[in-house]
Parts: structure tokens; sequence; C-alpha cells
């Protein structure tokens, strides 16, 4: 079916925060080339403000753990869903909430396309026998090939990026004003085979720090990163943990201004990516080629572990398994390496 202009798209995609992050810039895409489009996009709360700046992009919050939780919870949604008159439901989670929700909406004869999350070509990637190794269509292809088979034509290759944000006044009370370049640095992730080692870290923050040419902005979540990261911030000068203080509307805006960012396979690259900042990875036991390498940066942006030492890799897609014997993959990835790539790009 060959959908016209002006049409609704209700765009479902529930969680995790990197693969929402990576949503963005497929509806900028989308909404650049195809303009009298309007999207409806179905999140959680939280991620509201990755879409805010995107022209005809409401953003309708989906309470998963609260009044939409369960069946009952989903059929409500859908009722509040349907009161805004989709014309068609394009699935890029694919999960069960998501087909519940897709599912009523067929009863109703409301067209509904799913994302091809290709995952028996991904467990060939991870399997430790017979590893098929090869690069696999990245997330945002196969969110774009979703809109695709709605009608729409949509091209990533060129994609156009909004200004940088404007900072609040709270936001430069805690980071303050120089001509220092702006190096943020997110070093954790969710799952410990996919963290470069803190010890390592320290290694780059300190030879970062003592150049006197880079204010260093440590990114990471409440709680014990938090603690760890103001640890960071005691040691090193120029060097600034923005964890815990600033609302993430408030992170997004201080992320569109750095000159780079350096982070985990996680969702930090993904939400600088999404903005045009420049993303430099750093990866254990996944791989970018399973499709979740940020958006529109060169493979050169991408560091990896010795892949001779460590044939294995990818172990999994997500990091939440490694393989026997992997656990110091990423001590095959030298600080001086990282830090010489970071001052090649800044």
């Amino acid at each position: 079916m060959k959908l016209v202009s002006s049409k609704h798209i209700l765009v479902i995609r529930l969680s995790a925060m990197g693969d929402v992050a990576m949503v963005v810039p497929v509806l900028r895409a989308l909404v650049q080339q195809h303009p009298d489009v309007k999207i409806t996009m179905v999140s959680r709360a939280f991620f509201k403000p990755m879409f805010d700046d995107i022209h005809n992009v409401n953003f309708y919050a989906a309470d998963v753990n609260g009044k939409h939780k369960g069946i009952f919870g989903l059929y409500k949604l859908y009722k509040e869903l349907k009161a805004l008159n989709p014309d068609a439901i394009a699935d890029l989670h694919n999960v069960l909430r998501s087909k519940i929700i897709r599912f009523f909406f067929l009863l109703k004869r409301i067209k509904t396309i799913s994302i091809n999350k290709g995952r028996a070509e991904k467990k060939a990637l991870t399997r430790i026998e017979n590893k098929v190794f090869k690069q696999l269509k990245t997330s945002h292809e196969r969110y774009a090939d979703v809109f695709r088979a709605l009608g729409f034509t949509i091209d990533l290759s060129n994609p156009k990026f909004s200004e940088k944000a404007q900072l609040s006044d709270n936001t430069y009370q805690i980071i303050g004003l120089n001509q220092l370049k702006w190096i943020g640095i997110a070093p954790f992730a969710q799952h410990k085979s996919k963290m470069y080692p803190l010890d390592l870290m320290q290694k780059v923050i300190s030879e970062l720090s003592q150049t006197n040419q880079y204010k260093i902005l440590l990114f990471g979540s409440r709680g014990e990163e938090t603690k760890t990261l103001k640890n960071l911030e005691n040691q090193f000068k120029n060097t600034i943990s923005i964890a815990g203080k600033l609302t993430f509307t408030e992170e997004l805006q201080v992320i569109s201004n750095l000159d780079l960012m350096l982070s985990m396979d996680s969702a930090n690259a993904h939400l600088a990516a999404m903005q045009g900042v420049k993303t430099i990875t750093l990866w254990g036991g996944t791989h970018p080629f399973a499709g979740f390498s940020a958006f529109n940066q060169s493979t050169e942006h991408q560091i990896l572990p010795d892949l001779k030492k460590y044939p294995k890799i990818p172990c999994s897609i997500y990091g939440n398994t490694i393989c026997e014997g992997y656990q110091d993959v990423m001590r095959s990835i030298l600080p001086k390496d990282v830090v010489e790539k970071i001052i090649s790009y800044v």
C-alpha cells in the first residue's frame, strides 16, 4: 500500500533508552523528507525530551508500569491511541506489549508494520562454532525499513541535525565557562562485559586532563555511578561530574554542545550521535557488526579489542553474557590509543 502525504503514523518503541535514542535520527529524516507526515511517538515518559525538537512529532507517554500495565492496561492504552486517529502503526519494538497493541489495531483494519530484528543472523553472529562474522543491517536501517514498508522513501545517508542547544543557568553554574573543548565521557554500561576497566579509564582521563586543552564532563546515573564519578572529579583538574545534577533535558543540552563523546556500547553513545556529536565508542564483548553502532559515525570512531586474541567476539548481542576466559577482553584496548584517537578528532 502506498501512503500519500498528510498521513498520521503511530510509532511504538517503549524501551530501552539506547534503542529509543536510535529512533530519533530516523524520525528526523522521515519528517524532513516527508514534511506533511504527522508522527505520534509512543514511549516511556522519561524519553520525551529526545523528541522535543523534531518537527511534526508529538509524544504520547505509555505508563507500562502503571495504568497501562497488563492486558487490560494495554487495552486502555490502545483506546487512548485509537482516539488520536492514526492511519498506520509502525511497531519498532516487536515485543509482547507492542504486539498486543498491534493486534487491537489490526482488529480495526488499521495497517501495522513491525520491525524485523534479524534474530537468526544475530544468533549466527554470536555463536561460538560456525560463527558468521559479517556486518548486519543497523538498527537505524531496520527502523527505516518499517516506514519503507508503509510506502515512504527514507534516506539516512545525509542527515541534518538541530543546532546546539542553549544551556540553562543551572547548567552553567555546574560546569562553568571557559574556552576549553568539551569532551564527554560515559564510562558505564548496563553489562560489565561492555565497560572499560575503571583503572584504565582513569589513565585516559588523567592524560586528557594534563593537556589543559579539554574540559572533561562525566556522565552516569544516580547512585553508585554518581559516587564513582565524583571521585574521578576530585582526582583530576578540568574534570566535572554532572551525574545526578541535571535533568534529562539539561543533560541532552550539554551533550549537544560537546566537541566529542567517549562512550561504551551504551545509551550515551546514541544520545550523542542522534544530535550529530562526534562519538568514539569502546567495544568489549559486543561488536558493531550486530547493528548497534552509533548513528552516522565512521568505523574509525570504533575502538575494538584485540580480535586475534579474542576471536569469539561478539559473545552476545547485548553484552549480557561473555565467552569463557574473555573477562579481560577490554584490557587489550590501551589507554594511550584511546587518548590518541580523541586528540586526533578534537
